[in-house]
């Protein structure tokens, strides 16, 4: 359960990064608001998570998730550039966060 948990934690990363880039500043209330809230969720995903998954696997597997999610946001939605290298470094945090866990309890 503390992976399900995790993931969603991961999943509210990335709309609380969209959110700040969509808020411009938090000048639009309805984005600001939003991302608020999506960084709640977040947080409170990831500290029930942590009562069964070790801190550091957690921490980074969130990252990750955050990182990897925002990336493919930005390329989608705001034309950020979509080249081979950068496709590379996507995939290779996808593999880390897949051998830690495999390798975690």
């Amino acid at each position: 359960m503390g992976w399900l948990f995790l993931f969603a934690a991961g999943f509210f990363e990335i709309l609380w990064a969209l959110g700040l880039k969509l808020s411009e500043g938090f000048t639009k209330p309805l984005p600001a608001v939003a991302t608020v809230l999506a960084m709640a969720f977040s947080m409170g995903f990831m500290a029930i998570s942590l009562k069964t998954i070790p801190m550091g696997t957690a921490y980074a597997v969130w990252t990750g998730i955050g990182a990897v999610g925002t990336v493919i946001i930005g390329m989608v939605l705001f034309g950020e550039p979509r080249t081979a290298l950068r496709l590379f470094c996507i995939a290779l945090i996808i593999a880390g966060i897949a051998g830690l866990k495999l390798t975690s309890n």
